[in-house]
């Protein structure tokens, strides 16, 4: 009765402690998200340019008295701090405004309309990258300066040296025009509406196809790379010796005593990637003409979309954010010592 007591004590002080840590994690995510929303407002309006020079300086009809009007429409016109607490009182609401553009949708149902394409393009290109990178770099670090790890080496960077615009554009020149096997542009095919389901699926892959190649390669050289040195550091350690010298075989000390504990810089680095969803879909998606946030993302960088704007960047703080928030869950999970340490301190 004693230990039962006990145990369910420990449980909830445990809950307690958890709960408490979640706490002070999501308050501090608050207080840095804040200060990138106040940064970012004061640098994109401290460029030069305003939203409405696009509609009145191509306009010979529209004077001082038109752009003075718009200003006031878009409440321009009121002094900047007045204009971020007007932005911050809606963006807490999940209100980021209606764009500046000529289609003056609402920010956040465009950001929604393009945001499955964009993530999901990125979680299969990481997916696919962790499943080659990880591999190579243990095999390399495994057979160290032999011929197989000069050849990968040698092929990694090959594809690292390129860059993505390049890599692209001789993609779309071999598959695209030369053996026609793969579309160079677009999501979809112009008779895409009468297809079946499945054919639907297929014609969406066969478009996917490039793009996804080529934020694979570029991220392949730099992943494998890191898991080699990680793998090569951890094999050197006294406890992996040990379990070397008591008979366990090649492939149990790598997989099961080494593998977890290479594996962590490699999760910062994961988490670290987060953040690159939209920056590095702007150029991809402009080459390829996809309808992703990254070609959104920079018309509205050349149009001085100040909302649209805003709510990218502020999409962009919450993955950089949620990025630390996925690398410490998975620090627990690859390293029980980790997880033991961050409970201590919770």
């Amino acid at each position: 009765m004693g230990s039962a007591s006990l145990s369910s004590g420990s449980r909830r002080r445990s809950g307690r402690q958890l709960l408490l840590r979640l706490g002070r994690k999501l308050l501090w995510m608050l207080l840095v998200l804040w200060g990138i929303t106040i940064i970012s407002f004061a640098v994109i309006h401290l460029a030069p340019g305003s939203p409405t020079d696009m509609e009145t300086t191509l306009n010979p009809l529209a004077g001082e008295a038109a752009r003075r009007q718009l200003d006031a429409l878009y409440g321009l016109d009121k002094p900047l701090h007045v204009q971020y607490l007007d932005w911050l009182s809606r963006m807490v609401r999940l209100d980021f405004g209606v764009s500046m553009s000529a289609d003056a949708r609402p920010v956040l149902d465009k950001i929604l309309e393009r945001l499955p394409l964009t993530v999901g393009m990125n979680v299969v290109s990481l997916l696919l990258t962790l499943c080659i990178a990880v591999p190579l770099g243990i095999l390399s670090a495994c057979r160290r300066n032999s011929w197989l790890d000069k050849g990968v080496t040698l092929l990694v960077f090959l594809g690292f040296a390129m860059p993505s615009f390049w890599l692209a554009l001789l993609l779309m020149l071999f598959f695209g025009l030369e053996l026609q096997w793969l579309p160079i542009s677009g999501l979809t095919s112009l008779d895409f509406p009468h297809m079946s389901f499945w054919e639907k699926c297929v014609d969406v892959m066969r478009h996917l196809a490039l793009p996804i190649l080529v934020y694979t390669v570029g991220s392949l050289a730099g992943m494998s790379r890191y898991m080699r040195a990680c793998m090569l550091e951890v094999l050197r350690q006294d406890y992996i010796l040990t379990a070397q010298a008591r008979g366990l075989s090649g492939r149990m000390v790598i997989w099961r005593h080494a593998l977890r504990n290479a594996l962590l810089p490699v999760i910062t680095l994961l988490g670290l990637s987060v953040p690159g969803l939209i920056g590095g879909s702007v150029i991809i998606e402009s080459i390829f003409a996809l309808p992703g946030l990254g070609q959104l993302f920079y018309a509205a960088v050349m149009a001085r979309d100040y909302t649209m704007i805003m709510g990218n960047l502020v999409l962009g703080a919450v993955l950089t954010l949620a990025g630390n928030v996925l690398a410490d869950i998975c620090y627990g999970l690859a390293d029980p010592r980790i997880r033991s340490a961050q409970e201590k301190n919770a």
